[in-house]
């Protein structure tokens, strides 16, 4: 079991409850379907674990279960609290909506709060600032470089032109995704896919960053940072995709509207299908919107975006569970290596120089 989530790759913590899963505070366990998923706290994010000793985990977290007096059930779902502070949910059989609450609620209940709290923090703070300038006696022509600046950040957001990590690009190398992604459908036995601008695009040779020649930046030419475009189909999307959705759907939901993207996964026939319908529905959903390009991510329906989201998450975890547990694993590795490239590149080599002699068994203690 990989001790990161692979959507944010951050540290999924540990318990000393599970002893077959000693991984993860938050455990969700379907004892029925043989699912186990460790939850990660700082994203809310399921991860499936593709580990043999799946069934002696799931015994012991039912057993666990079943021991504790501190629990709250539904007819098919159940939640625990252990000794150590570790969670337990108990999977029954509950129906596709009743799931998706409990496994999205809190995921998208969180970032709604933050973006609520972030959106108060942002009002009261211009509001402190305009009233101590006009106190002070300047104008509000003094405040309007700070209006400009609150303006650039939001265009920035609302754009989502923060660089993504680094991605494998399908003719080789790594990319950095720049810019909003366009769904798009696809020649390929996928159906859809989409097409994302990237600001760098390069090789990792012995450590060290290698730029392709012709995919060097042109300041002059492409003013906001992206020098290409790429496109993923399918599977190439996902890596892209656990970034970005998170981005798009920042303002979470509630949990009618967690419904109604339940409801178009359920429409397009389930989530491994759910991407090549919302691929075709470009048109009808542009003939229902004003503002930007119909296949952009951003401005697709709201509960298109959640489902979006729950269907990827969910068709992994189908495909995985069909046998194709090497590919989970290769997600996860590939979500650590990655992270580990990128951070090494920031990190100088003499300090991993430093850091080998220390741990070598010959250096002086």
């Amino acid at each position: 079991m990989y001790a990161t989530c692979i959507h944010c790759t951050k540290f999924l913590g540990s318990n000393e409850s599970i002893e077959a899963l000693p991984v993860g505070r938050r455990i969700a366990f379907d004892a029925k379907r043989g699912r186990l998923w460790v939850v990660c706290r700082r994203c809310e994010r399921w991860n499936l674990t593709p580990f043999e000793t799946r069934w002696e985990a799931i015994e012991q977290g039912e057993r666990a279960f079943r021991g504790t007096r501190v629990r709250v059930s539904t007819d098919h779902i159940g939640l625990a609290r252990l000794r150590d502070g570790t969670e337990l949910v108990r999977i029954g059989e509950p129906q596709r909506p009743e799931f998706a609450a409990w496994r999205y609620g809190d995921q998208f209940g969180r970032r709604r709060l933050r973006n609520a709290v972030t959106a108060v923090g942002a009002v009261g703070g211009i509001g402190l600032l305009a009233g101590g300038a006009i106190a002070s006696g300047a104008g509000v022509l003094a405040l309007l470089p700070l209006f400009q600046v609150l303006t650039l950040s939001g265009a920035i957001v609302s754009q989502h032109l923060v660089p993504t990590r680094p991605l494998p690009h399908p003719d080789g190398g790594l990319f950095v995704a720049y810019g909003m992604p366009r769904l798009i459908e696809s020649p390929t036995a996928a159906g859809w896919g989409v097409e994302v601008g990237f600001s760098e695009r390069y090789d990792v040779v012995d450590g060290r960053r290698v730029s392709h020649d012709r995919f060097m930046p042109d300041w002059n030419h492409k003013s906001n940072g992206e020098i290409g475009r790429t496109q993923l189909h399918g599977a190439e999307a996902l890596p892209l995709l656990r970034q970005m959705l998170p981005r798009v759907n920042r303002a979470g939901a509630t949990r009618a509207l967690i419904a109604d993207g339940v409801q178009l996964i359920e429409h397009a026939g389930g989530p491994e299908h759910f991407g090549r319908w919302a691929a075709t529905q470009r048109r009808a959903w542009g003939a229902r919107q004003t503002l930007g390009d119909t296949g952009d991510l951003q401005y697709i329906p709201a509960a298109a975006r959640l489902a979006f989201e729950m269907a990827l998450h969910e068709d992994a975890e189908r495909r995985a569970m069909e046998g194709e547990l090497a590919a989970l694993e290769r997600a996860w590795a590939e979500a650590e290596g990655i992270a580990a490239i990128a951070d090494s590149l920031i990190v100088p080599a003499r300090i991993d120089q430093q850091l080998a002699a220390l741990k070598s068994p010959t250096s002086p203690e």
